[in-house]
């Protein structure tokens, strides 16, 4: 069943989920992932330019924290790492192609 928002909850969720994708570099990392797409650490590093190792590694350890990204590791030397997104971070791609349009909208 939906959640029933009043002006105030409605506010105060929407917020939380910014929020969840404030930063930097996270955003520029979904689209990464969109369609289904799986990188490893060293795609992102090619993928997007001026990231720093570290920076990456944290945008990633968060977007896995709050459930947007899966990290799989494969038992092998060198070690072989996977993002993906999760079943709800592939659902950001409709919220975020909306934004999109909204944007668009803009310059009309």
């Amino acid at each position: 069943m939906r959640k029933i928002y009043t002006p105030s909850t409605a506010a105060a969720d929407t917020l939380e989920a910014i929020k969840l994708l404030e930063g930097s570099w996270k955003l520029n990392i979904l689209y990464h992932l969109f369609d289904g797409k799986v990188q490893r650490y060293s795609d992102f590093e090619k993928l997007i330019p001026g990231i720093s190792q570290k920076m990456l590694a944290q945008q990633l350890r968060k977007l896995e924290a709050d459930g947007i990204v899966s990290r799989e590791v494969y038992p092998q030397v060198p070690p072989k790492v996977e993002y993906r997104l999760t079943e709800w971070g592939q659902a950001l791609c409709p919220a975020l192609d909306a934004l999109l349009l909204w944007v668009e909208q803009k310059g009309r």
